[in-house]
C-alpha cells in the first residue's frame, strides 16, 4: 500500500493491489524445500511456512471478495499512505481532457457492460467506456475505441471526464454500493443528463426504482421479453406463409 502511494497512485488502488498480494505463494514452499535439502533452514521451518501459506490464502480469498466494503472503512484512516498529488493516475486522467464530450458513457466494462459498450460504438454513437481494470481499458483502446481508466467512486476522477453535454450514463458495476457513490459522485460534479443502470437481482431492480434511475436494465427479464418478441414475430410469419 505505502510502494503504491509512493509510486503515484490513489489509495483505493494501493489498497486493492496489496489485497491481491497479500498471501504468499506455494513456491514459499519451494524455496524452503530447497533451503533444507541445502542445509540451509532446518525441517521445522517447512511445516510454519505450509500453515502459513494456507492461513493467507485462506483469507486473502475473502479479502478480496469483500475488497470494496473494506475499503468503504478504512479509507479515511489508508489517506496517510497516499501521496497529496497521485502524478501516475492524474497524468492518465490529464492525458484524455479535452476530448469531444459523448453521447453516452458506460461505466464498467465487464461482460455486460463491455458488449453494450461495443454495441453502441457500432451502432454509430458516440460512445466513452470507463473501467478500472487496466488490461480492460488498454483492450480497448487498442481496438480503436474511446475509453477511461480510472476509479468511479473518486470525485476527482470524474471532474476530469468530458460529460458536459452528455445524454446518457450508463452504469453497469458489478457492487450495488459503487453506484450510490458514483451516482452522488456526478451530482456533485454538475452532472444534469439521464441515468441507466444494471439490475442484477430483484431486490437491486426495487432499490433502483426508488432511486433517481431513469432506465433500469435487468438482463434476464429484457433478454426473456426480446426472445418472446422474436418468437412471436417468427411464428407471425409462418402463419402467413403457410
Amino acid at each position: 500500500m505505502a510502494i503504491m502511494g509512493f509510486m503515484g497512485y490513489r489509495r483505493r488502488t494501493g489498497f486493492l493491489a496489496g489485497l491481491t498480494v497479500a498471501q504468499i505463494s506455494e513456491f514459499s514452499i519451494i524455496f524452503v524445500a530447497m533451503g533444507i535439502t541445502l542445509g540451509h533452514v532446518g525441517l521445522n521451518v517447512l511445516g510454519l511456512t505450509t500453515l502459513i501459506g494456507l492461513i493467507t490464502i485462506t483469507l486473502s480469498t475473502y479479502l478480496i471478495i469483500y475488497s470494496e466494503p473494506l475499503y468503504r472503512r478504512l479509507q479515511s484512516a489508508l489517506a496517510i499512505f497516499e501521496r497529496r498529488y497521485p502524478m501516475r493516475e492524474m497524468a492518465m486522467e490529464q492525458e484524455h481532457q479535452g476530448k469531444n464530450t459523448p453521447e453516452i458513457a458506460v461505466f464498467g466494462l465487464g461482460r455486460y457492460g463491455g458488449r453494450l459498450f461495443r454495441q453502441l460504438h457500432a451502432a454509430g454513437l458516440d460512445v466513452l467506456g470507463v473501467d478500472f481494470d487496466p488490461e480492460v481499458t488498454l483492450a480497448l483502446e487498442r481496438e480503436g475505441l474511446q475509453v477511461r481508466f480510472g476509479d468511479c467512486e473518486d470525485i476527482n476522477f470524474l471532474e476530469t471526464l468530458p460529460l458536459e453535454n452528455t445524454a446518457w450514463v450508463v452504469i453497469t458495476l458489478p457492487q450495488p454500493e459503487s453506484y450510490q457513490i458514483l451516482l452522488s459522485g456526478l451530482k456533485h460534479r454538475g452532472y444534469s443528463g439521464r441515468v441507466a443502470a444494471l439490475a442484477r437481482t430483484e431486490d437491486q431492480v426495487g432499490t433502483l426504482k426508488a432511486s433517481a434511475t431513469d432506465k433500469i436494465l435487468y438482463p434476464f427479464n429484457d433478454a426473456a421479453d426480446f426472445a418472446a418478441e422474436e418468437l412471436a414475430e417468427l411464428l407471425g410469419r409462418q402463419r402467413v406463409s403457410g
